[in-house]
């Protein structure tokens, strides 16, 4: 069994705190302010300064120290200025800026469009702790094996081939994927079949209502996680993912109210089309919603049973602060594979 090579020289690239956190966009460390995961079918351990990213490669294999760079500028889309950004939003948001403080350095990452995509599939009526096994038995099982470091196991996430394979469902069930190995296979050789090889990266240059539109159009893909694919993985900055949590949210952090004093008066359509959030944020609205607040849409455990005709709970006036999972990326970030913060 392949093992990850010794110990690799350590590369920097400049990349200052307030312009990234890595404790506020990848999920888990696998030692104090180290996060190691796979990203671009390689093992990656990273760490940071006041000034500075810092990585290593576990490979055997040498790669040019400018591509390697490009790999995490093109990840963590360092392209884009935070600090403007903040101040734009802050200057038209009052609830914006007064939460920003605390979390500089939040950005969306750009995720391969396919993990992306099928590790979402994944979520549908379920919970984080259950989520994050689901995708990886999906990489051991589909995936390419890497290597193995520190007695773990890294694996590549599935190609589309390996998922829409005649056998694939099958097998998705018996890893308990339940009514989501027949979305994740149909999905799979539907992508195949409209987009080929390219898959879905050809998405990243179609403007963005034609992107969630097609996306729509894919087995068990209905508009969040359809907006979630445009946002993390297909360069659509105004995509803003919706739910009735972030409905819940607006009507506490910005007294919405459907018809009320508001001019124009609000509709359902109107915040859950996002157009709400992108006429308040402009371009970058799905990164602004990332640091505004966070979308407890992803329990981390089975929620409670509730009685007939009893309520749903009401919001807590202030929860607890943590960045928005769908910010984190794709959810259930995992040992030994590559979901949208550097699986770990």
């Amino acid at each position: 069994m392949k093992r990850c090579g010794g110990p690799a020289l350590w590369g920097h690239l400049p990349c200052p705190r307030s312009e990234l956190r890595l404790e506020l966009v990848l999920w888990r460390e696998r030692s104090p302010g180290h996060w190691t995961g796979v990203l671009a079918g390689r093992v990656w351990t990273l760490r940071q300064t006041e000034e500075q990213l810092w990585y290593t490669v576990h490979d055997e294999e040498e790669e040019e120290e400018e591509g390697t760079q490009q790999i995490l500028h093109d990840y963590f889309q360092l392209d884009v200025g935070l600090a403007g950004l903040y101040q734009a939003w802050g200057a038209v948001d009052p609830h914006f800026q007064k939460v920003a403080a605390s979390f500089p350095g939040v950005r969306v990452l750009r995720q391969d469009p396919v993990e992306c995509l099928f590790s979402f599939l994944c979520t549908s009526n379920n919970h984080l702790a259950r989520i994050t096994g689901m995708i990886e038995r999906l990489c051991r099982a589909f995936g390419r094996h890497l290597c193995r470091l520190d007695g773990e196991p890294y694996h590549a996430f599935p190609s589309l081939q390996a998922l829409a394979g005649a056998d694939a469902e099958r097998r998705l069930r018996a890893l308990g994927f339940g009514y989501r190995a027949k979305f994740v296979s149909q999905s799979a050789q539907a992508v195949l079949r409209q987009f080929g090889a390219e898959g879905l990266h050809q998405l990243r240059s179609t403007p963005y209502p034609e992107a969630r539109r097609l996306l729509c159009a894919l087995p068990g893909v209905g508009a969040k996680v359809a907006d979630c694919v445009c946002l993390m993985a297909l360069d659509k900055a105004e995509a803003v993912p919706v739910d009735t949590h972030v409905w819940q949210i607006a009507r506490r952090d910005y007294s919405l109210e459907p018809g009320s004093g508001a001019a124009p008066p609000l509709h359902w359509n109107f915040l859950f089309s996002g157009d709400f959030f992108r006429q308040l944020w402009g371009p970058y609205a799905g990164w602004a919603q990332a640091v505004s607040w966070p979308l407890p849409s992803l329990p981390t455990a089975p929620p409670r049973r509730r009685g007939p005709g009893r309520p749903l709970p009401s919001l807590p006036t202030a929860p607890p602060r943590r960045p928005c999972p769908h910010t984190l990326g794709v959810p259930g970030a995992r040992a030994g594979s590559s979901t949208q913060a550097l699986r770990t």
